[in-house]
């Protein structure tokens, strides 16, 4: 056994969340729930998380085998989680006991349609969450909104026949983007063909790659650097790693496909895309930090947590199905049914699958790693985070593929992103600074 803590918190080190919010049919259906309460009865435990019906099902036993009491898990996608949360707690007809989201889910919610569960944390005693995590759970207010529940990055995977055209002096392990792009051309050069690979492809989260790793790295920013002359340099830089990138990416969507055929040596993904390609023999292969920019490291979080809606079903029930989550052994147990890395400290066991172990020790060093940028997914967008990705999937698409000119196209794209927040009303967030209205710069 070893630990698992990550730095931060203490001497040992945390692990990471595997998981992904893949792309899942809702349990959607008419009635006045607004969503279809399946499973075996009991307190609704309404969350965006495992929505694929064998991952659902994976978690339902995972539940049925902790001492989490009668609870019903229940999936639904973002948009519709968070209009149902805020009818039901408006009407004052609360359908629901215990809600699982991410951090972009529940935030928005803070306050008026949460309750405020700093109590049942503080009765959970020190189990070694990250400092950051349990203020961002705050919303920017003095109370906690949910409890930290797990956590997934995204990291680059790399065979050992591309690792062998390094750069001379280059460390896989604290590369620049420089040095990204020397070691993209050397395994173009020596190969004869592009070994680099990104999920450029219609459910590719390429978006992710520019909102939480290019542009912090090379303007410390998201949204309030998006047009900025640094901006225009990070995709000066973005046009030349096209230039030594598999133009097959286009039609990538998981990175661990391309990888595992073959296809490509080097792909950067999230962790729950990427965990198959090492599966045939890991010891071929590597999972590496995010390159480092003029501003640092960028990289994404996706943190988890656990919320209580007001007017919970059942409290009582709710605090528990908290409290069983958060022990470690089930965290453990739980990384085991669905692939999530424990956020407590923990002892994860050695007879892990070596690609789990692989990316935990990646995360680990790309979040402990000197200057990191920590970036989050969109918070407070709802139905129209599309437009969002869009905007950034729009500008990879004319600037990088189609030539177009970079500063219009970023001054264009500016303005479709500030309508989006004008109208909303919403603050930045991290890595850009949380303002009353967030202003595209």
């Amino acid at each position: 056994m070893r630990s698992a803590r990550l730095p931060g918190s203490g001497p040992a080190r945390r692990t990471v969340l595997q998981g992904l919010f893949l792309a899942g049919a809702a349990s959607l259906a008419s009635g006045c729930v607004g969503f279809a309460t399946t499973g075996a009865g009991g307190m609704v435990f309404l969350s965006t998380q495992f929505r694929p019906v064998a991952e659902a099902e994976n978690f339902r036993k995972f539940l049925r085998g902790t001492d989490a009491g009668s609870v019903s898990y229940v999936t639904i996608e973002e948009g519709p989680f968070a209009s149902q949360v805020t009818s039901q707690v408006g009407a004052g007809r609360t359908q629901v006991g215990l809600l699982g989201g991410s951090h972009s889910d529940l935030a928005p919610l803070a306050g008026k349609y949460l309750e405020d569960v700093s109590g049942v944390l503080a009765g959970l005693g020190d189990l070694g969450w990250p400092a950051e995590y349990l203020t961002l759970a705050k919303a920017g207010t003095p109370q906690t909104w949910y409890v930290p529940w797990a956590q997934a990055s995204f990291v680059f995977a790399a065979h050992e026949d591309a690792l062998e055209h390094l750069p001379p002096g280059a460390d896989a392990e604290n590369l620049t983007y420089d040095q990204l792009l020397d070691w993209a051309i050397a395994a173009r050069q020596a190969g004869g063909r592009a070994r680099l690979g990104l999920p450029c492809g219609p459910k590719g989260l390429l978006h992710r790659f520019l909102q939480g790793y290019l542009l912090p790295s090379f303007t410390g920013g998201q949204m309030t650097t998006f047009r900025s002359r640094e901006a225009v340099t990070a995709w000066q830089y973005l046009k030349e790693l096209w230039a030594n990138t598999s133009q097959a990416s286009t039609n990538f969507d998981f990175m661990q496909e391309p990888l595992a055929s073959g296809e490509v040596g080097i792909g950067w993904d999230h962790v729950a895309r990427l965990v198959d390609a090492p599966k045939e023999d890991p010891s071929r292969w590597r999972m590496l930090p995010a390159p480092r920019g003029p501003h640092g490291l960028g990289y994404m979080a996706v943190v988890l947590g656990l919320a209580i809606p007001k007017g919970s079903t059942d409290r009582r029930t709710a605090e528990q199905v908290i409290r069983s989550l958060s022990v470690p052994e089930t965290q453990v147990k739980l990384l085991r049914s669905n692939g999530f890395f424990p956020v407590v400290a923990a002892t994860v066991p050695d007879d892990l699958p070596p690609a789990l172990q692989l990316e935990a020790d990646a995360v680990a060093r790309q979040r402990s790693a000197p200057g990191s940028i920590l970036s989050l997914l969109p918070v407070g967008l709802g139905t129209r985070e599309g437009e969002v990705t869009k905007a950034f999937k729009d500008s990879f698409q004319s600037i990088v593929l189609g030539g177009a000119d970079i500063q219009s196209t970023l001054d264009s794209q500016a303005k479709v992103l500030q309508k989006v927040f004008d109208e909303l009303k919403v603050p930045c967030w991290a890595p850009d600074p949380a303002a009353a209205l967030c202003e595209v710069g």
